[in-house]
């Protein structure tokens, strides 16, 4: 299996190559040359247990993984650091299946990708005896940041820098991170929005003169985003994983489709679903739920991503699309980057035209796809919920089922919702739940109709909610404010050189 980049198909680097580099030289994402289909039937893999799951899965995309570097890197991510044996949990509620990928160290889902990163990553450079010392350049718009940060603390041969809108996350995103431990961690927060965060990163990895300055020093750069197709491949498992476990329990038969439902910000974690599809999951629909950030839904709507402006009632782009702060930061974003490689795939893996898509979103703000691409689209399905109709959802599912879900869930169940009752579609359906409700108990509780002082809001939530306390909350309590750095977005450049003196 070998990796290309979307704007450039000349390009061929290894499974290993691409998870090192993480970013392609001329700024596109790395893609396998051809999808893989699954050497196990359902039916076997519903045996296995999440590990196992984990390889056969990931040997189809890390080929150049042995067999026993691969089962290391697996053993060493998912161990007892996460709260449950199963790793991810399925609950019934509401008429849907949440699969729970909050049960890692920092309740987010991004834990799933990024406690096996590390050791994918530092198992590549000795593949490759790369000589230089990896530094991972991160932007988050939350969950990230920290899951990167306690992956990549004090891993040898390492150091990380997360970069973070500074008035954009949560209170408890944003303590995980300024509390982080390690000696080769920074933790910078900017003046600006995720979207800012993010180009600035990409800005840097494009930078060949920066590149070259810090080789000379002994510093390459790496990414933990999901544009680093280390953690895209291992988000593919728990879609695989779901599916065999509703097969498992005799809920679904062999071959019975579902549908998934996912809260979509970067287009990762969705597109993880879709190239389980091509794996041989059988899905119906992958359904794209967006907050009042819509740009996702909008584009699935009408064919065009216009980060400028919004799409009306009767599809025109003419009112001037704003960047929202809501109740469920991490999809605050407006720039997807993931979606490079869906369009790259949809438009018949034509580098030079996936290439001027995006040079048009980065100069005139909005690219349109053909008809032909549209109908590649047909296993899509889109929506969104503002802040009233989240906070109605995470109401409703306590109220009807006792069970309570972040806002970034609430979003995919009312999604979840608005498309069940417009159409006649009966599948099962999967909600990736995203984060733990602990991550947001404010916005949780206000939606429950409770209040209480920020100190008081977390043992609120565990009154209500009966959910013990995640181990991750329970160590916040006392832990220190090591990282204060803020800076302007142009500066961003010259935090890393200070960071690395």
């Amino acid at each position: 299996m070998y990796y290309k980049s979307t704007r450039n198909n000349a390009l061929r680097y290894t499974a290993s190559q691409a998870v090192l580099k993480g970013l392609s030289d001329d700024g596109g994402l790395f893609v396998p040359e051809k999808l893989p289909v699954s050497d196990k039937s359902l039916q076997e893999l519903a045996t296995m247990d999440y590990k196992a799951v984990a390889y056969e899965v990931m040997k189809l995309y890390l080929s150049d993984y042995t067999e026993e570097e691969l089962k290391y890197c697996i053993e060493q991510a998912y161990d007892d650091k996460f709260d449950i044996p199963e790793k991810v949990a399925l609950k019934k509620a509401g008429g849907a299946y949440y699969l729970e990928l909050f049960h890692g160290p920092t309740i987010a889902f991004k834990d799933m990708a990024l406690s096996i990163l590390p050791y994918l990553m530092t198992t590549a450079a000795k593949k490759n005896q790369l000589k230089e010392e990896i530094v991972i350049l991160t932007a988050t718009s939350g969950d990230t940041g920290k899951a990167a940060l306690a992956g990549f603390a004090d891993v040898p041969g390492t150091r990380i820098m997360v970069f973070y809108p500074k008035d954009g996350v949560s209170k408890i995103q944003e303590k995980q991170m300024v509390t982080q431990k390690g000696g080769n961690v920074k933790v910078v927060g900017i003046r600006g929005n995720f979207d800012d965060a993010q180009n600035g990163v990409k800005a840097m990895f494009n930078d060949a003169g920066l590149k070259d300055e810090l080789k000379s020093r002994g510093y390459v750069f790496s990414s933990a985003n999901s544009i680093n197709i280390g953690r895209l491949v291992p988000q593919i498992v728990y879609y695989v994983y779901s599916y065999t476990r509703l097969l498992k329990d005799g809920i679904i038969a062999d071959g019975e489709s579902i549908n998934f439902c996912v809260p979509t910000g970067n287009f990762g974690n969705i597109l993880a679903a879709y190239f389980a599809k091509q794996l041989g999951v059988p899905v119906g629909k992958l359904i794209c739920a967006s907050n009042k950030n819509k740009v996702l839904t909008d584009f699935f709507k009408s064919g065009t991503y216009d980060k400028l402006h919004v799409m009306d009632d009767a599809g025109n782009f003419s009112e001037k699309r704003e960047f929202m702060l809501t109740s469920s930061p991490s999809m605050d974003i407006l720039i997807s980057s993931n979606l490079e490689r869906l369009i790259y795939l949809i438009c018949g893996e034509d580098d030079h035209k996936c290439a001027d898509f995006m040079k048009q979103l980065s100069k005139e703000g909005s690219y349109e796809i053909d008809d032909l691409m549209r109908s590649r689209l047909k296993d899509f399905d889109a929506g969104f919920a503002d802040e009233a109709a989240c906070a109605e959802m995470i109401k409703k599912v306590f109220d009807e089922d006792g069970y309570v879900i972040d806002p970034h869930t609430a979003v995919a169940a009312a999604v979840y919702e608005e498309y069940r009752s417009k159409s006649s579609d009966s599948l099962n359906c999967v909600i990736a739940s995203t984060a733990s409700p602990y991550k947001f108990p404010e916005a949780v509780l206000k939606a429950l109709g409770e209040e209480s002082s920020d100190e008081e809001l977390t043992d609120k939530l565990n009154e209500i909610s009966k959910v013990p306390f995640p181990k991750a909350i329970s160590e916040l309590r006392d832990a220190q404010v090591l990282h204060d750095t803020v800076c302007d977005k142009d500066e961003m450049k010259e935090q890393v050189r200070s960071f690395l003196n």
